[in-house]
């Protein structure tokens, strides 16, 4: 089969890249390739099946959210930004709403309307997406491959090069054609590829490194990968997990510990965080927090969670501390808790209640209720016995420790949830070997690279996909002038 251009990879940023290719030149043979039985599987889980697709911030306040390659991925913000992507969606029938964080979201608030319009738009361009299309392996013709010996210098003497072999192009500016080999035996030929293959994270959804693996075969420098925006494990959250590939991998199958347990479902909301790699500070977010069966997530574990995972991955203390109070200082709160004890104290229906349901009712005053066992369980120091005699005993409540546990508590990181469950992937293609304004490879001409393939990544919050569909639309926009 011959097209003009082919896109290996029918998720947010394929998907669009071809529509874009497709309407900037009507008469393009334009195919999307897709391993999985239906495209976007990975749109289908993002939100929590609600899926914010973009973030209406401007460019300033965007990029502080972008991880990494924001000043590469500025002309492809530029190209198509959140409000061409909201418009994109509304004119092709899909209405949005704009929530806090300027935050958008389809307003029905189901990501498969996000799938739908996507896959409708391109089939109305005349995109063919062909589904179950394994591609097993890529290559360009045009692309001679430099073989080096053991010093550095190329076999044909053109000169030293870094790696063992390196691709590239035969002559400068030529057009290079491209043979992309299925699983099932057959051979897609073009002259125009676009990589939008994804990263590593979410498996199951049809990402697995493959685009990764071929633009290396093709001369191409792949920043090292690690999973992002993912759950972070506290010491003791979990059972001892198997050795596992990544350092500090923990499955998120494995089996919470009782303590774990007692955390597990709990969401805290208008808290500090502060992320703390060998007592030197490497990251501080306000909001909230959610302990799930995979560990600490939600809002602000996500967002330190690159940090976090990069630097246990390279073998640094790593130690997550929360405030559960960060409107007022510790000598204010330890002030406020001694004044809420002595109410308690006086009040007439705790004459003939011990010390320690009287620390609950405390506590039931200043957290969650489903908090308190996690709490006490991780601060035993609160509750201390004096023993008078030997069968006298008296029950200390140190309202000082409650305070410093309120204002400072501590959670050391044994390691991460990985591939299986991160929502983006950190490191890909080198940006270094893309041009900014095209996409195009500078190694081999007429191939483009698009989304989580590439070493970009941002914050959670619509950020990533914004990033998936502008990177998509300069693609095939480039791709389709060629």
């Amino acid at each position: 089969m011959k097209y003009d251009i082919i896109v290996i990879g029918g998720g947010a940023s394929g998907l669009m890249a071809a529509w874009s290719a497709a309407r900037k030149s009507p008469g393009a043979r334009v195919c999307v390739l897709e391993k999985m039985p239906k495209p976007a599987r990975k749109i289908m889980i993002t939100g929590k099946g609600r899926c914010n697709f973009t973030n209406l911030k401007d460019w300033n306040a965007f990029s502080a959210h972008i991880r990494s390659g924001s000043q590469f991925v500025r002309p492809a913000w530029r190209s198509f930004p959140p409000e061409r992507v909201i418009d994109f969606f509304e004119s092709a029938g899909m209405p949005t709403v704009v929530e806090r964080g300027d935050r958008a979201f389809p307003s029905s608030h189901r990501a498969s309307d996000v799938v739908d319009t996507l896959v409708r738009e391109c089939l109305g361009a005349g995109v063919k997406i062909e589904t179950d299309a394994e591609v097993v392996s890529v290559t360009a013709g045009n692309v001679r491959t430099v073989t080096t010996d053991a010093a550095g210098t190329a076999a044909d003497g053109i000169g030293p090069y870094e790696l063992s072999s390196a691709a590239v192009p035969a002559a400068s500016g030529k057009q290079s054609s491209f043979e992309v080999h299925l699983s099932d035996g057959t051979i897609h030929k073009c002259s125009r590829l676009i990589i939008a293959t994804g990263g590593l994270s979410y498996p199951g959804t049809g990402s697995t490194g493959d685009g990764l693996k071929w633009a290396e075969e093709l001369g191409h420098n792949i920043t090292p990968t690690f999973p992002s925006l993912t759950a972070l494990v506290p010491s003791g959250y979990k059972e001892k997990a198997a050795a596992a590939s990544l350092p500090h991998h923990i499955p998120r199958e494995t089996p919470l510990t009782e303590t774990g347990r007692k955390f597990c479902g709990i969401s805290l909301k208008n808290i500090g965080a502060r992320l703390m790699v060998e007592d030197t500070l490497a990251g501080e977010e306000f909001g909230d927090i959610d302990f799930t069966d995979g560990g600490i997530e939600g809002p602000v574990g996500f967002q330190l969670s690159r940090k976090a995972v990069k630097s246990m991955i390279n073998g640094s203390r790593t130690v997550l501390h929360l405030d559960l109070k960060p409107g007022v200082s510790l000598t204010e709160l330890t002030g406020r808790i001694k004044e809420l004890w002595e109410e308690i104290g006086r009040d007439p229906r705790s004459a003939r209640i011990r010390e320690k349901e009287r620390c609950r009712i405390l506590l039931g005053k200043l957290m969650p209720w489903e908090l308190i066992p996690a709490f006490t369980a991780t601060h035993p120091g609160i509750i201390t016995l004096e023993r008078r005699g030997r069968t006298d005993t008296k029950v200390w409540i140190n309202l000082v420790s409650i305070a410093k546990g309120l204002k400072d508590w501590e959670f050391k990181l044994d390691g991460f949830v990985g591939w299986e469950r991160a929502v983006v992937t950190a490191g890909g293609v080198s940006t270094d070997d893309v041009i900014s304004k095209t996409l195009e490879s500078r190694i081999v001409p007429g191939l483009y690279f698009c989304g989580e393939a590439l070493d970009i990544d941002a914050d959670t919050g619509g950020y990533n996909l914004q990033l998936a569909f502008c990177t998509g639309f300069l693609a095939g926009q480039s791709a389709a002038k060629s």
